[in-house]
């Protein structure tokens, strides 16, 4: 269950489109920069991070952390193998509707992968794709069947606002300016030095809120603001701090998936804070590591951010 629980949050993490957090958070920094932040930057950047942390996740959580026993590891489905053929076979030939639904779900993630290309947000790409799935005969499902979430869309049209509301008042390095003289840091404090107060803070923070979205506006903006009042690109401490979104899986209220699986009431509390605050940990760690290898590489973090090359 915990595994579960891991890889859900850092398969969401692994992309913009992952959650609306992430989607607000590329909106802030999109309105803070020229250009913007694309679905393939964030996807290769962090796909291979997360790919990895899953990897180390399992091999820490089932050799480690909560090292299996011999009977744990066959198979413990009810009815075994032919209990899975009888559900198979229940799902039927393969119906035209299903056929369509493929189709549109792969046009829209050709768009979002090549958003750098042509530039259409993947906010807009989703609308649209909403839209043809909704229409008579092409479509998939009927208007009364589904709940539209206007409200992300929306979500995402006022994060746009306040993000370029930042940059043209400010705001921002006003309470960063503050904090910064007040804590006694000044104009010649090293990069790697902001790099990994924010990271830290972003990525603790989720053991004392229960929501990404309000993380996300308040830690986004600000390293928004420490990387303009330091003159350092934008993007080398926002896009960081916004890739440790997604590390909310040590307390049940971190997330609606850790408080869903908290309920199925196969791990204690413990059995989480233990897990969780390692792997946490290692993925505050790895956005430190990529910072000065893979995210160096992408032009994400500035040449030679710890003074190693």
């Amino acid at each position: 269950m915990l595994q579960q629980l891991l890889n859900i949050n850092l398969g969401a993490g692994a992309f913009v489109t992952g959650s609306g957090a992430n989607l607000l958070a590329a909106a802030l920094i999109t309105g803070a920069i020229s250009g913007g932040v694309f679905f393939a930057d964030w996807m290769v950047a962090m796909l291979p991070t997360m790919l990895g942390l899953m990897l180390i996740g399992y091999i820490l959580g089932m050799r480690m952390v909560f090292p299996l026993e011999a009977r744990e590891k066959l198979p413990q489905i009810s009815g075994g193998m032919q209990r899975l053929q009888e559900e198979y076979d229940a799902l039927g030939p393969v119906r035209w509707d299903e056929i369509r639904s493929s189709i549109i779900f792969l046009t829209i993630l050709a768009f979002w992968a090549t958003d750098r290309l042509h530039g259409i947000s993947a906010t807009a790409v989703a609308f649209v794709g909403g839209i043809v799935a909704l229409m008579p005969r092409v479509g998939i499902v009927e208007w009364n069947d589904v709940d539209i979430p206007w409200h992300l869309m929306l979500f995402s049209a006022g994060a746009y606002c306040l993000g370029a509301g930042f940059a043209q008042t400010g705001l921002p390095n006003l309470g960063v300016d503050a904090f910064f003289t007040g804590i006694g840091l000044d104009q010649d404090t090293p990069f790697w030095v902001l790099y990994l107060i924010l990271t830290a803070v972003m990525a603790y923070s989720a053991l004392v809120s229960q929501s990404k979205t309000m993380r996300t506006m308040i830690f986004v903006p600000i390293a928004i603001g420490t990387a303009e009042h330091f003159g350092q690109p934008v993007i080398s401490l926002a896009l960081p701090v916004a890739f440790l979104i997604e590390h909310v899986y040590v307390l049940p209220f971190n997330s609606k998936p850790a408080a869903l699986l908290y309920e199925t009431d196969m791990y204690s509390l413990t059995d989480a804070i233990k897990y969780g605050m390692i792997m946490i940990t290692l993925g505050w760690l790895a956005v430190i590591v990529m910072g000065e290898t893979w995210f160096r590489f992408l032009g994400i973090t500035p040449n030679g951010v710890f003074g190693v090359f």
